[in-house]
């Protein structure tokens, strides 16, 4: 006996159940766990998809309400279409259910996901006025006209708006020359007088689509993760990356480079292409999700101080560069990310130490290692000690008894009182 099932699938067996006493899903025949067999086998692929605030894609027209239609989105999750945007100038439906018709998501949040007509005039098509998109917190495409005192002067479907210079972009916004015409996606937040009161923000969309991919990020990655990016801004204590995700992470100073960075822009430049890996993701107190990443564990290449053991041991004498010179000693980089001190007390015994007085930065000089610390990562240089001042040795061998001045004794012996 063949019955069909909620998707239209043939399916075999007796209405009356398993006489085995499986647990019946109370629809009149087939376990549950038949029934979850067939609704996995009946969304496929689509289980494991996502849709995105900004998708753009082809959907067919499921079913045409009073208010809504609904239209597949290559989801597990149908989307939500006003039905006055399948309405043609006489607000007469011009679409029905089977046809498929180029959609675009405006909002995806957990089980729900709202569309419009793709295209940059099919957002309003049928809508009687920008009212409608007020109501329903529909982006419409807007042009930015001139820049105006507090914000800009924005066109939307023929109809002037305002936009607040805080509400144009997710970052403050210092300069509005780059923003005057270009064309964007508004949300209406304030509609008044009939539409001669229109005020818009685009940061509002900006920061629902910030919400959506940070809960995406997290999902998707984890520390360790390589991930690419162009370097968007330099500050002193880092630089700003932003990902192919579109979220911004900070690379701090110290994950520039494994050797010391005086200044960031030493490392990189504004519009530079680069290779990072994830160090951590988490949420402040605000909610906002704070990336941090890093270029030098990017590399491949391993932290060189690992190395310095067989490179470096104690005793090893090299030649370095003077890094960095200071009233306390120089510091002489050894090699790429490794870099060590040579106090200035250890100097002072030196036949010629007045030399390393006079040493600038970037002149080359050979040390010895004296002392490694790898937990904090330091490096105690000092001078070859063939060039140490060994006199003090001499001075110790004449002392020696039946040479030199012999004992005190043998002084005293010798001594003989003047007569007055």
């Amino acid at each position: 006996m063949s019955k069909k099932d909620l998707f239209g699938d043939d399916v075999q067996g007796d209405t009356r159940g398993d006489k085995r006493g499986d647990t019946h899903d109370g629809t009149g025949g087939g376990t549950r766990d038949d029934f979850a067999r067939m609704l996995e086998a009946s969304m496929g692929d689509r289980a494991g998809k996502r849709a995105r605030t900004g998708d753009v894609f082809q959907g067919e027209i499921l079913s045409i309400g009073k208010e809504e239609a609904f239209v597949s989105t290559g989801t597990a999750i149908d989307g939500a279409l006003p039905v006055r945007e399948l309405w043609d100038e006489n607000k007469q439906l011009k679409y029905k259910v089977g046809d498929v018709i180029d959609v675009k998501v405006v909002r995806a949040r957990e089980g729900e996901i709202l569309l419009k007509r793709a295209g940059s005039l099919a957002a309003a098509e049928g809508m009687d006025n920008l009212e409608d998109a007020f109501d329903m917190e529909l982006p419409l495409e807007g042009r930015v006209l001139e820049a105006v005192k507090g914000g800009f002067r924005v066109q939307i479907q023929g109809q002037k708006a305002f936009c607040p210079i805080s509400q144009i972009d997710a970052r403050f916004v210092q300069d509005p020359a780059p923003y005057v015409g270009q064309k964007f996606e508004f949300i209406i937040t304030q509609f008044e007088e009939r539409g001669r009161n229109v005020v818009v923000s685009r940061r509002k969309l900006l920061d629902l689509q910030r919400a959506e991919n940070e809960g995406e990020f997290l999902n998707r990655h984890k520390p360790g993760d390589l991930m690419s990016g162009e370097v968007t801004r330099i500050e002193k204590y880092g630089a700003f990356v932003r990902l192919d995700s579109g979220l911004e992470g900070l690379v701090p100073i110290s994950e520039l480079a494994w050797g010391r960075v005086n200044d960031p822009a030493e490392i990189v430049h504004i519009g530079q292409k680069v290779q990072t890996a994830l160090v951590r993701a988490n949420e402040d107190d605000g909610g906002r999700l704070k990336i941090s990443l890093s270029l030098k564990q990017a590399g491949g290449e391993g932290d060189p101080w690992l190395t310095v053991p067989e490179k470096f041991p104690l005793g090893a004498i090299a030649e370095g560069k003077i890094e960095r010179k200071e009233s306390y000693g120089l510091f002489v980089n050894l090699a790429p990310g490794i870099t060590g001190l040579m106090p200035r007390s250890k100097w002072r015994d030196v036949v010629d130490g007045q030399q390393y007085d006079n040493k600038r930065k970037g002149e080359n000089v050979i040390v010895q290692v004296d002392e490694i610390d790898l937990e904090s990562k330091r490096l105690t240089l000092i001078p070859p000690e063939e060039r140490l001042d060994m006199g003090w040795r001499q001075h110790h061998a004449a002392a020696a008894p039946g040479k030199g001045l012999g004992t005190f004794g043998d002084l005293l012996k010798g001594f003989k009182p003047q007569k007055k």
